[in-house]
């Protein structure tokens, strides 16, 4: 009983930290909508990792109210629908007119079709409730561990140009740290839907803490002409601040 006790404890605990670090990673792009309000220009940053993290937010916010004990699995995604949202608001204001129609067909395909699909199918073809929630919670660790695999793009263009410019360091760190509460969180609860894809998480954070430690001190390489990373895309004519994609996608709980 006492053992019982001391997991529910540390189980908030991490839970509490994991919903700190992860409310500071879905800050990480302030700056990012700070300069376009400022210019009131997207200035070719795109709306793909805004409207992904906010399918992985409300998706794993439906997982948890279908699991009716995960507090803060509800607290931090219902957080991170709201930024995300306000990002997406900020980027369609600012948008041409083509990027706007873009960024509509993204929300109505992932927030609409896709989550309304998922919602439906598991709710009409899914009677008995504990399979309802492994098949949710199934879908949700599927869907983590791609978007976890979205820095292997970002670590491919360091090793190209030998330059960390595009993945700095604090950013990296804290969704290491982020990884780490979550996946421990999970273990506590004994929630394999939420502890296994953070494995992925810690793993490629630490993957690029290391290369940032290898090529801090290189020389800065001329990038290709046109790079995509993460949804977001660099070009040599025009000067372009960049973050990791978030979302949480990488914050992903």
């Amino acid at each position: 009983m006492a053992i019982n006790h001391a997991d529910d404890h540390l189980s908030f605990v991490f839970g509490l930290l994991g919903i700190i670090v992860s409310f500071l990673v879905y800050l990480a792009p302030l700056p990012t909508f700070y300069r376009i309000c400022k210019k009131k220009s997207t200035q070719g940053f795109q709306s793909l990792p805004y409207s992904v993290a906010l399918f992985s937010a409300t998706l794993t916010f439906y997982y948890a109210f279908l699991k009716t004990s995960a507090l803060m699995l509800i607290i931090i995604n219902s957080i991170g629908c709201f930024i995300e949202s306000t990002y997406l608001i900020m980027f369609m204001i600012y948008a041409p007119g083509r990027a706007r129609i873009y960024t509509a067909k993204l929300l109505i395909f992932f927030n609409l079709g896709l989550l309304g699909l998922v919602i439906l199918c598991t709710s009409l073809l899914i009677q008995e409730s504990s399979m309802r929630l492994t098949t949710v919670g199934w879908i949700c660790a599927i869907f983590s561990v791609c978007v976890y695999a979205a820095p292997l793009s970002v670590m491919k263009l360091v090793i190209e140009t030998k330059s960390v410019e595009f993945m700095p360091l604090p950013l990296s760190f804290f969704l290491t740290v982020c990884a780490t509460m979550w996946f421990i969180y999970g273990l506590l609860i004994k929630d394999f839907f939420i502890a296994t894809p953070n494995i992925l998480g810690f793993t490629f954070g630490t993957a690029q803490m290391i290369l940032y430690i290898i090529y801090k001190d290189s020389k800065k390489q001329v990038l290709p002409e046109s790079v995509q990373r993460d949804g977001i895309q660099l070009s040599t004519t025009e000067e372009t601040t960049m973050e990791t994609s978030v979302e949480p996608s990488e914050s992903n709980v």
